[in-house]
């Protein structure tokens, strides 16, 4: 560990705009949430929450950390400054994950036990609408556009389609076994979604709303039942997607273009979520088993350090 942490401070000092970000990490046993500076790579702030914490995100105004309480029901505000709590937000039962709506002003929130999706207005803090879908929702993405909404149904097997102008479910996307997050490309042109049980990423096209691709994932001496694709995230070219793979220890990087593993790079424990710097030359990972972050230089595809943080890192975003 002591020679990743070296390396990654030599790193440092090369001065890349990752040097000035900060990330938090939802701590899920710990009902915690921990605050990393990006250019010492260390631990500077351990912040206690509600139960359970998964889901982590920003306001468009930076300040305020968006928190899923899953085992509270709630979605916590935390002031990002203090990193005292402001408000919990009514978002239905069991909140898994969020997403920001493109404008800022609306939480779509994924309700595990209401089989819903909820949205929450962000100025009045109340619930703006709720529409049923699948069982079992976690993941949650809006297009580029604004045109569409999607959450997962794992137990459904599923990808709902939500129109946020009508309220309504438009369309539902078969998929692999469970799928757990969904991201869009950049450009809105693909959403790649991460079956977790059924081992792959599949990507459906926004117009037919089906799939036309398949990734699967092979790593010497390991058996596809470890392979477990968790979270997604591009780098802001949307040359890369970064691919968290649970159990299997491990990140794949893929080419967007060509759909192909370029690396494989091995992390901590069941990898959960991961995030990318805005300059796109490092992503982080938590790790959920070994209660740590791992920094990977993208272009040279290792991992360049470790970073300690409270039981159970689940969910993590990188901010300026």
């Amino acid at each position: 560990m002591m020679k990743g942490v070296l390396l990654g401070l030599a790193l440092v000092g090369v001065g890349t705009a990752a040097d000035a970000e900060t990330l938090y990490v939802s701590n899920e046993r710990g009902n915690s949430i921990s605050v990393i500076d990006a250019a010492t790579m260390r631990t500077v702030a351990t912040w206690a929450v509600g139960r359970r914490p998964r889901g982590i995100t920003l306001t468009a105004d930076g300040k305020y950390i968006l928190l899923c309480a899953s085992s509270d029901h709630a979605v916590q505000m935390i002031d990002r400054a203090t990193g005292k709590l402001v408000a919990d937000l009514p978002s239905g039962q069991d909140p898994e994950q969020f997403f920001l709506s493109r404008d800022g002003r609306t939480l779509f929130v994924a309700n595990e036990d209401d089989a819903a999706l909820t949205a929450i207005d962000l100025a009045s803090r109340t619930v703006a609408f709720q529409v049923d879908v699948g069982k079992e929702p976690e993941g949650v993405a809006q297009s580029p556009d604004g045109k569409w909404v999607v959450v997962t149904s794992e137990d459904e097997g599923v990808v709902n389609w939500i129109d946020p102008v009508s309220r309504k479910m438009v369309d539902a996307t078969p998929t692999d076994q469970r799928p757990r997050h969904v991201e869009f490309t950049p450009n809105g042109g693909a959403l790649w979604i991460a079956a977790e049980m059924g081992g792959t990423v599949q990507i459906a096209d926004p117009n037919t709303r089906r799939v036309v691709d398949t990734i699967r994932f092979a790593i010497p001496g390991l058996q596809d039942y470890q392979i477990l694709p968790c979270g997604i995230r591009f780098t802001p070219d949307g040359r890369t997607a970064i691919v968290a793979l649970g159990r299997a220890n491990h990140v794949a990087l893929v080419d967007v273009a060509t759909r192909t593993v370029r690396a494989y790079v091995p992390v901590g424990k069941r990898v959960w979520h991961v995030a990318v710097s805005a300059d796109g030359a490092r992503a982080y990972a938590a790790n959920g088993l070994s209660d740590n972050v791992s920094i990977i230089d993208v272009p040279a595809a290792k991992v360049v350090g470790n970073i300690p943080v409270g039981a159970g890192p689940w969910g993590i975003v990188v901010v300026p």
